[in-house]
């Protein structure tokens, strides 16, 4: 709970989406308060939240999805040490990728930042773009 920005999702079932960052994507519950359908997740330092459309508070007057994929327009970047674990938990659960696994080189001034990611979309359809650091080189001129 040290981040500066933490997203919150609005799920349709807290629960089913609890499972599925906890026991699929390896994310811990930090805390949760059922009665609201709320809980907050970490994962080596990547926090969220999660809370259930019509408990607890919600965000009316046109700011809740409507209807799937619900985060349009939005992708969340997560940083992992691996992209393994991950991939083999989705797999095992026969749970599929919205974009496959690549290695992307991104220019950052001088230099060109590697990334190993894929696009995971959760249960209801907010996109998670996890990656790996593949480190720095200088930029190549094209």
């Amino acid at each position: 709970m040290a981040n500066a920005l933490v997203p919150e999702f609005a799920v349709t079932d807290w629960r089913r989406s609890k499972r599925f960052y906890c026991e699929i994507l390896g994310f811990s519950c930090v805390y949760e308060r059922p009665e609201e359908g709320f809980c907050f997740l970490s994962r080596d330092g990547a926090e969220l939240m999660l809370d259930q459309i019509g408990a607890g508070r919600s965000f009316d007057d046109g700011h809740l999805p409507e209807r799937y994929p619900f985060g349009k327009g939005l992708n969340v970047q997560i940083r992992v040490a691996c992209l393994e674990p991950l991939l083999a938990g989705l797999e095992a659960a026969r749970y599929p990728l919205y974009l496959p696994t690549e290695d992307r080189w991104y220019r950052v001034g001088e230099a060109e930042v590697g990334h190993r990611q894929f696009v995971v979309a959760d249960p209801d359809g907010y996109l998670l773009r996890f990656y790996q650091d593949l480190g720095e080189h200088r930029a190549t001129t094209g």
